[in-house]
């Protein structure tokens, strides 16, 4: 477990920066507390996306992903790459959150009524009547200031030049959300909710569900359950970092499990450098990862000389 508060305390910092370095190193993730968002804000987040994949599936078709290659963005499942693809066992949606001229609110729900205003907008006075004040300033605005928390230290554990990462990043900063829904299978042995997979981004965040165990990470050929810890965040490096750090922090291999009888909810947020960035040795990184992701392999291979 990594506090988040002690990374930015003189009195504290290098004793965290020493145990970041060796999580990010021997498991590429680490548990984030104290990292200042409250319970109430991380259950509103639970809530708006429990709410959404409750709804009748006509209703949730209204933000389908379309059918085009590539697209990624909307409520649906796997994208099909094969016919002996091996599907995941999850409802989905995802959105695109910055750059913000980059946004498509066409696949953003409209049901629930605040779902945007919960992840996008800061409130209106008008607004405020369903929309208590502690969801100021929005997700993204939070996870993006603890993104650059995050990046500096490492670069700081690395004694690197604190803006060096962030600087290799770009300013046009990529985020993507994505909300997982595990239904439960009468089989769960037979099904994954999630393929083994890295995750292709920088730094990845992620709100458990609170009382459902699914995610595990694969270490010494063993997969580890990963534990709920009550008001943590799962954050993980990305293979963008991986890159970045000349392997020294690695991005992790990990799966979702499903329960025989309980639904499981998760969400997920994608830190991406720039897109018109190069993370060298690789250029276009992200339009390989999903066609990689689906074949069962690690996108990273492609990038390796």
């Amino acid at each position: 477990m990594i506090h988040l508060h002690r990374l930015s305390s003189p009195s504290t910092a290098q004793q965290e920066l020493a145990k970041l370095h060796h999580a990010l190193n021997s498991w590429g993730c680490f548990q984030a507390i104290n990292h200042g968002m409250k319970s109430s804000f991380l259950d509103k987040m639970r809530q708006v996306s429990k709410q959404f994949f409750q709804l009748p599936k006509e209703e949730k078709q209204k933000c389908a992903r379309e059918r085009e290659p590539n697209n990624i963005e909307g409520y649906d499942n796997d994208i099909i790459y094969s016919e002996n693809q091996r599907l995941d066992w999850t409802d989905r949606v995802y959105l695109k959150v910055l750059p913000e001229d980059q946004r498509k609110f066409k696949f953003w729900p409209q049901n629930p009524n605040d779902f945007s205003y919960t992840f996008l907008s800061p409130p209106t006075l008008n607004e405020c009547s369903f929309l208590h004040e502690e969801y100021c300033p929005t997700v993204y605005r939070k996870y993006k200031a603890e993104t650059e928390v995050i990046i500096k230290a490492m670069t700081n554990s690395l004694n690197l030049e604190e803006d060096c990462f962030l600087n290799e990043c770009g300013e046009r900063d990529v985020m993507f959300l994505r909300f997982n829904y595990y239904p439960p299978c009468p089989m769960p042995d037979h099904v994954l909710g999630l393929k083994p997979h890295a995750d292709g981004s920088t730094i990845t965040f992620l709100l458990q569900d609170k009382l459902v165990q699914g995610l595990q990470g694969l270490k010494y050929d063993q997969w580890f359950k990963v534990p709920i810890i009550l008001d943590a965040l799962v954050i993980n490096v990305g293979d963008q970092t991986e890159i970045l750090s000349n392997g020294i922090f690695r991005s992790p291999i990990h799966r979702a499990v499903i329960n025989s009888e309980k639904e499981r909810l998760t969400v997920a947020i994608f830190c991406l450098a720039d897109s018109e960035k190069e993370i060298k040795p690789v250029k276009n990184y992200s339009e390989i990862y999903f066609q990689y992701y689906h074949q069962g392999k690690r996108p990273i291979e492609a990038s390796k000389i």
